[in-house]
């Protein structure tokens, strides 16, 4: 199981992560686009990179945004593979 990560190493893994916002234990970032059409393109590029490193976020699309909450469940909180996570999701259009 991964180790959760102090506070401190929260907050110092947060300011890599650009746009992202720690709540409650969970690593949050609600993104925007043109329409559901270009809101379901950007989730289906989430799949290989999250199947990939076994890591998956939660998902919540509302018309043309998108919203990912992560955390790693059973550890019961934010890891070190959040943050990882959160930076490769950073990376795609």
């Amino acid at each position: 199981m991964a180790q959760l990560l102090t506070k401190a190493e929260i907050q110092e893994q947060a300011k890599i992560v650009s746009g992202w916002t720690v709540e409650d234990s969970k690593l949050q970032i609600t993104r925007k686009f043109k329409d559901f059409i270009q809101a379901i393109e950007f989730v289906n590029k989430l799949v290989e990179p999250a199947e990939s490193a076994g890591h998956h976020p939660d998902i919540e699309i509302s018309y043309n945004k998108v919203k990912i909450t992560l955390t790693t469940h059973d550890a019961g909180g934010l890891t070190q593979a959040d943050f990882d996570l959160a930076q490769v999701i950073a990376k795609i259009n």
